[in-house]
């Protein structure tokens, strides 16, 4: 079984993220915060006011593996919307196995979040965003073998192959 988180590359920090080396050491990977939480949380590594009606892209600092047969599900954690009517505009983002990484962004899990509130909502470095829950997924038994493998980042599914 093969399922874990791992920071980004310094590299790939610098190009998402900032060139603070000390940020980038101190960056947590996600965790279960009780015995019986589902979901893994997510901090922030960077500082950010959400003003209402605003959209922000943030990084995670993150990239993580999974088994063939799994994925990752990506949400806001609950009290980010019942306090706050913050959300991703996704609403739930799904990761799978090759996205871990893909040549565009070596796997670094970004979310787009949007204030639906009246008040700004400010995060600061180390606060938890996201929640991801690990699953298993179901495949159909009559399905012919699927040999593509994921190129890039999000969207890349849609892309053409690179000749």
């Amino acid at each position: 079984m093969a399922r874990y988180f791992e920071k980004i590359s310094w590299e790939q920090w610098k190009k998402d993220i900032g060139n603070d080396k000390q940020v980038y050491s101190n960056h947590e990977l996600p965790r279960r915060q009780t015995k019986y939480s589902a979901g893994y949380d997510f901090k922030s590594p960077i500082e950010f006011t959400l003003h209402p009606g605003e959209t922000k892209k943030i990084p995670t600092g993150v990239k993580f593996t999974m088994n063939e047969d799994e994925f990752l599900m990506l949400v806001v954690r609950s009290s980010m919307g019942f306090q706050y009517n913050v959300r991703m505009t996704n609403q739930i983002g799904i990761f799978e196995k090759d996205y871990y990484n893909n040549e565009l962004n070596e796997g670094h899990a970004m979310i787009s979040l949007q204030n639906h509130g009246t008040k700004d909502y400010t995060v600061k470095i180390g606060d938890r965003i996201a929640q991801g829950i690990f699953s298993k997924f179901l495949t159909i038994e009559s399905e012919e073998e699927i040999s593509t493998i994921r190129k890039g980042g999000i969207g890349s599914t849609n892309r053409e192959e690179k000749k």
